[in-house]
């Protein structure tokens, strides 16, 4: 699967960049996100609950940041195990513009995924996918503004 958006965001490069790294706005901007932990600068271990289709599943997993310029890119690669439901590896690349007082994120995910997720059809795959992006961003927005998350839930 592959997936790529550019996303304005209403806060200065610095700042968007510094919340893309803060684990407490992570936790509350993922959709599903149970458990997020930084186990060193670069590295995150998580646990998320989603739901894609019929399918509900608690992932558990690892990513890690490559390739780091700050306050302009990152690539994130991880990977994520449901059990019987499969997993999910990616590869993200992360690019930040200044736009005046906004930031242009553009984002580029490339992901491999197995067991009943990859029969469930790549169109529901993407589809989910991008709704859960919308939701990321919508309450990555609303924590950067010092507002609560919108949306939570992963259903």
């Amino acid at each position: 699967m592959e997936l790529a958006e550019e996303i304005r965001i209403n806060a200065t490069r610095d700042i968007v960049f510094a919340a893309l790294n803060n684990v407490e706005i992570l936790k509350q901007a993922i959709p599903g996100c149970e458990a997020l932990e930084a186990t060193s600068a670069t590295e995150f271990t998580a646990t998320v609950v989603s739901k894609i289709g019929p399918l509900k599943a608690r992932f558990t997993g690892n990513v890690t940041l490559v390739d780091v310029i700050a306050p302009q890119s990152y690539t994130m690669v991880g990977e994520g195990k449901g059990g019987p439901a499969g997993f999910a590896k990616m590869r993200t690349f992360v690019h930040l513009t200044d736009e005046g007082e906004s930031t242009l994120l553009r984002y580029e995910v490339k992901a491999d995924i197995g067991g009943k997720l990859a029969q469930l059809g790549g169109a529901l795959i993407s589809s989910t996918s991008k709704k859960l992006a919308g939701i990321f961003f919508g309450n990555f927005e609303a924590l950067l503004n010092g507002e609560r998350a919108i949306e939570r839930s992963s259903e």
